[in-house]
């Protein structure tokens, strides 16, 4: 059985998908299920069985033996979230859990990190251990997975494989129930067929021009990709960047949105929110050498071949 959290949001739904469509129908899924918003990303999936997050470790300590492998992809991820108590429980001690349960019974497990940690990028975007206890994240929900990173590289004993994923900014299909945390892209296409505009955030920073803030963008069935090659190439434990690593501005995000519904650009800009304001990234981009070294062939889209096959594929057919 293969266990995926968070299994009701955004990537580890479309993460289901993907190994469904692998022919991997022996799922367990982990998530709290009462939102009808994202009943969506679950209801057609196949599985075997479906769990409340407050039962499943509970449940994992005495049915382990019943695991081959866990996708731990559920968290608080909400940036903007400011009670660390909900992400000391969510983000860092249900993941302690897991782990140590992984390791008890020898079941490989890959977690969901993310570039949040990186803060401002004062020392780069590599997925170096050397980094993780330096790093500054901008906000709590940063702070509460660099400090799973840090303990997990710090541990001595481990599952016998583990992988933590940087996720950058993903977007792409089953993003629609996210609300203010969905994708530029998402926005971008809502807001041209309510008003055939769109409103980015200006810059507040001299060093950028308005909209010409850099994101490293990468789409989800990217991210469902390597999930799938790591679970497959259990050779190399660590910390991994996943991005496109190749940044593009919001600028380039939204004109491209526009392109695919083949329409000239229309716009502006808007102050960004003060609550967010001086906790804002302005540069990422995931350094993708140490995923490339152990092997991972694959491409990744371009942004104007991931945002094509949004538009068209998904969002224009919802």
């Amino acid at each position: 059985m293969i266990v995926v959290t968070g299994s009701a949001g955004f990537i580890a739904s479309y993460l289901v998908d993907h190994l469904n469509e692998l022919g991997h129908t022996d799922l367990l899924l982990v998530d709290d299920f009462s939102f009808e918003s994202k009943k969506e990303n679950w209801m057609h999936t196949k599985h075997r069985m479906k769990m409340d997050r407050s039962e499943f470790i509970a449940w994992f300590e005495q049915n382990a033996e019943q695991v081959d492998f866990v996708f731990h992809l559920g968290a608080r991820t909400d940036t903007t979230e400011k009670d660390l108590a909900i992400l000391d429980q969510l983000n860092l001690n249900f993941t302690k859990s897991i782990w140590n349960i992984c390791t008890e019974h020898h079941i490989p497990l890959v977690y969901a990190s993310s570039a949040a940690t990186y803060g401002l990028g004062e020392y780069g975007y590599e997925d170096n251990n050397d980094v993780i206890p330096k790093l500054a994240p901008l906000n709590p929900y940063g702070i509460s997975k660099n400090e799973f990173d840090k303990w997990a590289i710090q541990q001595n004993e481990t599952p016998p494989f583990w992988a933590g994923l940087k996720f950058f900014n993903v977007y792409g299909p089953k993003e629609y129930h996210k609300g203010r945390m969905a994708s530029v892209v998402f926005h971008t296409h809502r807001q041209i067929k309510e008003k055939g505009h769109m409103q980015l955030f200006r810059s507040h920073n001299p060093a950028y021009k308005d909209g010409e803030q850099l994101r490293d963008f990468v789409y989800v069935k990217d991210v469902a990709k390597v999930c799938e090659f790591l679970m497959t190439h259990q050779d190399h434990s660590g910390i991994y960047n996943l991005g496109s690593g190749k940044a593009r501005t919001f600028l380039d995000l939204a004109s491209l949105t526009f392109t695919a519904l083949g329409l000239e650009p229309s716009i502006s800009f808007i102050d960004t929110p003060i609550d967010i304001r001086d906790k804002y990234q302005y540069f990422t981009e995931a350094n993708m050498s140490k995923l490339r070294s152990i092997g991972y062939p694959h491409a990744f889209y371009s942004l104007e071949e991931g945002i094509s096959d949004y538009v068209k594929n998904y969002l224009e057919n919802r």
